[in-house]
């Protein structure tokens, strides 16, 4: 028996290897060109990227053992009691829209932009599941999307904030890599990409603070307070961020994944006001408070970067952490009052506009 066991566990361990160095789902590595590049920038250290005032990224293996088995606990109310509502959306309406700014969510931290006749994907995870397997991972909470990657316009840019299973997805970036322009990360990102099929030409890589234009939109690689991974031995290894995106006219900010921290008031002097904020509220803990904001950090992120309006992301979509799906966005929604914080709560897929004036909470989830 214990010879059957042993074979059983070598084979476990014989086939993880092999999964994880063969699937093209883990990304690339960087090659020594590309370290030396990374090693400019003021968050490299060594061989990894590091947080503002090196905040700590990682968790003690007690916590680890915790949170991974809290992915499996049975939390009442952690999913929707049915599918989420999802407005299925016409292609042609979305593909010649020429308004004013306007987005589209898809759950989670993915959103079509639509701004200055151009289309934007932001943190495009369109999968079922957050994992390298859908055996590693908790499926989406709907199994329809607004639209699919096929019906999606033509891609002027592809936005990506860090490296992450549930906003960097494999299958996602291998359909859409034929209909999009150009990728913008932050550093390190690329060799996942270029893995991916994806031409170097058709990739920028900035480091926080760093700008580049397209058309007569500039996009801001800022500062966020995360970590980043795929696999087993490559953490830290890009770069996590988040993006500020200028018109002429409007000034827009996506989070990312981020803790709380100074960088966001930071930001905000900077910049100056924001007419619109997407901030990461939801799969929060206790036991990794600096990489992911609790709902009431959420809306002082959003005072401290000035916005005008702002929406919570990052829920809506999967379950991976201990808290219930709607307490995210309840919660965000009550400090925002307090606060009298602008906020945003529009149902996935349902196209919104940037409001110039206080707009009305909807509480669409409260029937699921």
């Amino acid at each position: 028996m214990l010879s059957v066991i042993g074979i059983l566990f070598l084979l476990i361990v014989i086939i993880s290897i092999l999964f994880i160095n063969l699937s093209p789902q883990f990304g690339g590595k960087a090659n020594k060109e590309e370290l030396k590049r990374y090693s400019q920038s003021k968050q490299f250290k060594g061989e990894e990227f590091f947080n503002l005032g090196d905040v700590k990224n990682d968790m003690s293996a007690g916590d680890m053992v915790k949170a991974l088995g809290g992915l499996f606990k049975k939390i009442p109310n952690a999913v929707p009691d049915s599918q989420l509502p999802i407005t299925e959306l016409d292609s042609a309406h979305v593909a010649n829209y020429n308004g004013g700014t306007q987005f589209i969510w898809f759950g989670h931290s993915t959103f079509l932009l639509q701004i200055n006749k151009l289309n934007i994907l932001i943190d495009p995870m369109f999968g079922a599941v957050p994992a390298p397997h859908p055996l590693l991972g908790t499926k989406r909470f709907n199994t329809k999307l607004p639209l699919s990657i096929a019906q999606l316009p033509h891609i002027d840019a592809v936005i990506l904030s860090h490296d992450h299973y549930d906003h960097l997805d494999y299958q996602s970036i291998v359909q859409l890599k034929e209909k999009v322009n150009h990728f913008y990360t932050p550093l390190g990102l690329g060799v996942h990409l270029k893995k991916w099929g994806v031409a170097a030409t058709n990739i920028t890589e900035l480091d926080w603070w760093q700008n580049t234009s397209i058309a007569d939109l500039t996009l801001t690689c800022t500062p966020a307070q995360h970590f980043s991974g795929r696999g087993l031995n490559d953490k830290n290894k890009t770069l996590w961020s988040s993006w500020v995106i200028e018109s002429t006219t409007e000034r827009l900010f996506f989070s990312g994944d981020s803790g709380y921290g100074p960088h966001f008031k930071t930001i905000g002097r900077k910049f100056g006001e924001f007419d619109f904020a997407m901030v990461e509220c939801g799969q929060y803990n206790k036991m990794w408070p600096e990489i992911h904001m609790f709902p009431e950090e959420t809306v002082q992120a959003g005072l401290d970067i000035n916005a005008k309006l702002i929406m919570p992301i990052h829920w809506g979509a999967f379950k991976l952490a201990q808290h219930t799906w709607t307490d995210p966005v309840e919660r965000a929604v009550r400090k925002a009052k307090e606060l009298n914080v602008p906020i945003i709560t529009p149902q996935i897929g349902v196209p919104t506009g940037i409001y110039k004036n206080k707009p009305t909470v909807e509480t669409w989830w409260q029937n699921y």
